[in-house]
């Protein structure tokens, strides 16, 4: 039992890990693109991502299978998916939106990616929505609706630059969505495989586009910003979705918006009215339902072969090993059915129907 709890405390962690390092990019994303254009800006972002990828995987390229299992040839049509609305169309809409929007409400409407990701997340995966979850996704999309209409009675943002963030966060939640199933692998190679992809792609856009590039000290600001937003961001992200799962982890993601949003406000990117403190207010709501939110009953594991990183200690690996094995390891493996009852969260191995 502690080591179930401990590893749904591990994921809550690295979800908000990722949530900051990501918050924190996007007033300053936002700056930095405002003489840049959508793709070229998005192009920087995420081959600053994959460089800092690829480097780390040759400094690490030693490590133990404790990382996860390999990219598999069947995997390439799902990686080229995840690069093309992940690393392509949403950082292009969000770059485009930020322009129109400002960064303080184009940061916290990024909290509707956390709804999209659990509504897409209970289609695809199964993965449950109890009143607590429900409750949480209304309030989000209750703030997502006052900061539009924050917006559309102000004369200072565009409502199209809304309406493309709200583009961006519905792409990003699908990318989170076909993503799952990669929280299993190395999430090194994953970063640089969609980096690298997404970049290609966003350069081609920006090469049709006619975009000029950047000027050197933007575009190093904007690979950094992708080294640290997109890149490390992405790694913990992934490694929190192995541990509770799609939906879960894209609700707790919804912290970075407030991060994002606190920085703009910080450097005075608008004033503060009280449609943007009431939607910020449900927002905070929204995430406090979703962290807190516990799930457990009875439930059986039929018998399964799979490859994933298991540890021995958590009550569903109990298979042997020639030589034994202490701590976090990746290998071909067998699970015997088994019914028990415990609190759990939607990972790999929970994802039955309710």
């Amino acid at each position: 039992m502690v080591q179930r709890r401990s590893a749904i405390v591990t994921g809550v962690t690295l979800a908000a890990a990722a949530a900051l390092a990501f918050g924190a990019t996007l007033p300053i994303v936002a700056w930095a693109g405002r003489s840049v254009g959508p793709w070229t800006t998005a192009a920087a972002l995420y081959a600053g991502a994959a460089l800092a990828a690829l480097l780390l995987v040759f400094l690490s390229a030693r490590r133990s299978a404790s990382a996860g299992s390999n990219l598999q040839r069947s995997d390439l049509l799902r990686v080229i998916a995840v690069a093309t609305m992940g690393g392509a169309v949403a950082p292009t809409l969000l770059a485009w939106g930020l322009q129109r929007s400002g960064a303080a409400v184009g940061s916290l409407l990024l909290n509707l990616e956390a709804v999209f990701t659990v509504l897409l997340a209970r289609a695809f995966f199964r993965e449950p929505i109890g009143r607590r979850v429900a409750a949480a996704v209304a309030l989000m999309a209750l703030g997502g609706a006052m900061l539009s209409l924050d917006a559309w009675q102000s004369q200072t943002w565009e409502l199209t630059g809304l309406l493309a963030v709200i583009a961006a966060t519905l792409a990003w939640a699908a990318d989170n969505t076909l993503m799952r199933p990669l929280a299993e692998r190395k999430p090194l190679h994953v970063v640089a495989a969609k980096g690298s992809i997404g970049a290609s792609l966003t350069v081609v856009g920006a090469l049709l586009a006619h975009e000029p590039w950047p000027a050197p000290r933007a575009l190093l600001i904007l690979l950094a910003c992708g080294a640290t937003g997109y890149g490390l961001s992405l790694r913990l992200y992934l490694l929190a979705q192995r541990n509770i799962g799609a939906g879960r982890t894209g609700s707790i993601f919804a912290l970075a918006p407030f991060v994002g949003a606190a920085l703009a406000f910080a450097f005075g990117d608008r004033a503060i009215t009280g449609w943007i403190v009431a939607a910020a207010g449900l927002f905070v709501s929204g995430v406090v339902l979703h962290v807190t939110e516990k799930h457990h009953h009875a439930h059986r594991h039929d018998e399964l072969a799979h490859e994933h990183v298991h540890r021995h200690d958590d009550e569903h690996h109990t298979h042997r090993h020639d030589t034994p094995v202490v701590g976090a390891h990746s290998h071909f493996h067998t699970h015997e059915a088994i019914e028990h009852n415990h609190d759990h969260a939607p990972d790999v191995h929970h994802d039955h129907s309710h």
